[in-house]
Formats: structure tokens, C-alpha cells, sequence
């Protein structure tokens, strides 16, 4: 089996989203039409960033991971060029 942990970026409030999913083409669709409460009201959403494993438990650390401050940290770190681009707040 896929899964997936992948990092959104909010042109409407500049901020990030981390998630996890089986299918990350079918997943990110549904966040571009307002169909994810977490996410509806921050559309147009950009994907930025995505991992991949073939274990569900390790997806599923790696999508805590980002969302600790630590994490998140280092996801920026990693991201510095893009989030510049776009206009990150929390740089």
C-alpha cells in the first residue's frame, strides 16, 4: 500500500497544511474544491511539498513530526527557496 504526508501552501493565508493520505492525487482534489473542513475557507491551496512510504505508521510519524514545532522547523528549512517565493508569514 501508498501513503502519503504532504505539505500545502495557503495563497489566501500564506500558511502551511500538513495531512496524510492513500491517495494523494484523489486527497489534494478534494482540498482545491472546499470539500476538507480544515482547509475549505483557505483556498487557492498550492501542494508544495509530498513524501512517500509504503508503511502506513511511518506516514503517519512523519505527518506528527511536521506538525511539532521541531518539524516544522525543519520542513522550513527544507522549503526556505519556496516559501520565500510565495510569501510564507512565518519565516
Amino acid at each position: 500500500m501508498k501513503y502519503y504526508v504532504y505539505v500545502l501552501f495557503s495563497l489566501k493565508d500564506k500558511l502551511l497544511y500538513v495531512g496524510s493520505t492513500k491517495d494523494l492525487i484523489k486527497r489534494f482534489n478534494r482540498h482545491k474544491v472546499g470539500k476538507v473542513e480544515a482547509t475549505k475557507f483557505r483556498r487557492p491551496l498550492q501542494l508544495i511539498h509530498y513524501e512517500y512510504f509504503i508503511d502506513k505508521t511511518e506516514a503517519l510519524a512523519r505527518e506528527k513530526f511536521f506538525k511539532s514545532g521541531f518539524g516544522r522547523n525543519e520542513l522550513k528549512k527544507a522549503l526556505k527557496h519556496t516559501l520565500k517565493r510565495l510569501g510564507y508569514k512565518k519565516l
